[in-house]
């Protein structure tokens, strides 16, 4: 299979969602310039973290205008998996991909740390592998990670079951404690309704071996590379 790893000017986790894709899972993967307009035959698109176009106006607010989202549009609409890290998460919420938007993290200061994941939902491409209730150890690098949506937004991804991960303790409680930038309902990853579109503020590429201190990001690239060989 091929991963398709977008590349915005100021991203900056383009090489290391390369580096998971090829040297970590063994699989074929190209790094595709936001100005290009095709996606060359993959069959998974990655849209990395970084500060796309420098964070300009609002984060992923200028990336989303790329000649490559037509293409990542059209590929996601047509249920190709699409996986949004971090800053990548900030541009499938601006692109309109995924619902609502993120803010500034409570505190104002940026984190980065490693912290504790919940697992909500295993039937998207990326979570797959993993259980519900499993608890992943996942590193975050942000300032803009604060998940916001309105009310009525909010009531219905818990209703359809797209909310896929939350921040928690070791133990997989929800509180504050364990949010470390003030999301709404401790959400720290989302889908779409047709389920093959994921956004997630940690990094999985940068917990995916055992020297950068975890392997609990293979849960989720593994995961996909599982959904699409039993499709």
């Amino acid at each position: 299979m091929k991963f398709a790893v977008i590349v915005f000017p100021g991203s900056n986790c383009d090489h290391d969602a390369y580096y998971a894709a090829t040297h970590v899972l063994g699989q074929q993967a190209e790094l595709i310039w936001h100005k290009d307009t095709s996606l060359r035959g993959a069959d998974v698109v990655v849209l990395p973290g970084g500060f796309a176009h420098g964070d300009y106006l609002r984060t992923g607010a200028m990336a989303r205008f790329s000649p490559i989202m037509q293409e990542v549009n059209a590929f996601a609409a047509k249920g190709g998996p699409t996986i949004g890290i971090c800053n990548g998460f900030q541009v499938l919420l601006e692109a309109g991909l995924l619902p609502g938007a993120m803010l500034r993290n409570k505190g104002l200061k940026y984190r980065c740390e490693y912290l504790n994941v919940r697992v909500e939902q295993t039937d998207t491409p990326f979570t797959c592998g993993a259980e519900v209730g499993q608890i992943l150890h996942l590193p975050i690098g942000h300032g803009e990670g604060n998940y916001y949506a309105p009310p009525e937004v909010l009531q219905s991804l818990e209703a359809n079951r797209q909310v896929v991960l939350r921040y928690a303790t070791a133990d997989g409680a929800l509180d504050a404690a364990a949010n470390p930038n003030g999301s709404l309902n401790n959400i720290a990853g989302i889908c779409s309704e047709g389920r093959n579109v994921v956004g997630m503020m940690p990094h999985p590429e940068r917990a995916c071996e055992p020297l950068l201190g975890s392997t609990d990001g293979l849960v989720i690239l593994e995961s996909v590379v599982k959904a699409l060989a039993t499709a």
